[in-house]
């Protein structure tokens, strides 16, 4: 069994991903909060402990022993809320870093542990974004988040150079795609993001990506032969 393990694959790029690997024959396992897919598993992330309960469950009666391929790919994400860091509520900080950040490296942990033993090829993938290395007013937990997962991504993989069956661990930056995120983005009031006309252009110009296009671009990168362990990559994926 082939098997691809997918987060945030209700819409966008998650969404593509899901379509694409089931495409190839692989079987897939999404987790998103509107599990919209007959493989979906209902899970909110910004309820740490509950998702990583939920993971667990869900992955328990997998067999390990008899996996061809895992591709564990860390997709969902949330930019909300937009504004001064200052300015948000205590709650709405938390629920953009638990999605972002905490839960994401539960979820990961559970997975890892399940099948650090399996012998074939596993690799993981962390969805990045440029804010992992380019601060952005209004963006500051955004940012925060997408670049400590990136740490965790580049500290795992030398951590699965010690096993005997190690994780393929990388980053992916899949660049501007044209998703909610993005409407997200341009609905957002010039003292919260100050930069929003420079991604009101973007959309304008053609300058977005469909979600399509860097799912296969995405794909093509996991399955590289080369694919170093803690890289980061950039799809090649272009609008037009």
């Amino acid at each position: 069994m082939r098997l691809a393990i997918i987060t945030g694959g209700s819409k966008g790029l998650g969404l593509a991903l899901c379509q694409q690997f089931e495409e190839r024959g692989y079987r897939v396992l999404e987790f998103s909060r509107t599990a919209p897919h007959a493989y979906s598993v209902r899970a909110d992330l910004s309820a740490p402990e509950a998702y990583a309960q939920v993971v667990a469950k869900a992955i328990a009666p997998l067999d390990a022993d008899h996996l061809e391929e895992l591709v564990v790919i860390n997709n969902a994400g949330t930019l909300a809320p937009i504004g001064p860091a200052s300015r948000q509520s205590r709650s709405a900080v938390l629920a953009n870093l638990n999605t972002n950040f905490t839960s994401a490296i539960l979820g990961l942990t559970e997975l890892i542990g399940k099948f650090q033993h399996a012998p074939c090829r596993k690799v993981l993938a962390n969805i990045s974004s440029g804010a992992a290395h380019k601060g952005y007013a209004g963006w500051s937990l955004y940012c925060a988040s997408k670049a400590g997962m990136e740490g965790f991504v580049r500290a795992l993989a030398i951590e699965q150079q010690l096993e005997r069956h190690p994780f393929i661990p990388v980053n992916v930056n899949p660049g501007v795609i044209d998703t909610e995120m993005q409407a997200l983005i341009r609905d957002a009031a010039v003292a919260d993001f100050p930069e929003v006309e420079r991604f009101i252009r973007r959309k304008h110009e053609g300058a977005l990506v469909a979600p399509e296009r860097v799912a296969m671009a995405v794909l093509q990168i996991l399955a590289s032969p080369s694919l170093a362990s803690g890289g980061g990559y950039e799809t090649s994926a272009t609008a037009g």
